[in-house]
């Protein structure tokens, strides 16, 4: 079951991509992998980002997104690694989720966050 999970957000995912104008930013896809319980890794790709902020952006509306899909309220950000080849942006990121406000300063409203998230137009799980 937890396979077919991970399948189906990956796909999900790869019908968020936007088209690609001459150097818009284009959302690649979002790989999702819960780690265990409630530790969750996004691997996230794009192209024509200015910086690695907005590949943090991706990762956090990916993990906001995904704490409501699993019935929770909120997630606290581990880490998020950034790398660009070629134009190509790519992030690793972790996150918790729980149902009640986590301890920590790195915390996200999951409902708050996707909604600014479609404000922004940056696409989620």
């Amino acid at each position: 079951m937890r396979s077919a999970v991970i399948a189906t957000l990956a796909l999900a995912a790869c019908g968020t991509a936007q088209p690609s104008d001459s150097g818009a930013l284009r959302y690649d896809g979002i790989d999702t992998r819960l780690l265990d319980g409630d530790l969750v890794n996004f691997h996230v790709t794009l192209a024509n980002a200015a910086d690695g902020e907005a590949v943090t952006d991706y990762a956090e509306c990916a993990a906001a997104q995904y704490a409501l899909i699993r019935g929770y309220g909120f997630a606290r950000h581990v880490r998020t690694q950034v790398k660009e080849e070629g134009g190509i942006w790519t992030g690793d990121a972790v996150y918790t989720i729980s149902p009640a406000l986590p301890r920590g300063t790195r915390t996200i409203d999951a409902e708050v966050t996707v909604a600014d998230c479609a404000r922004r137009a940056i696409p989620t799980v």
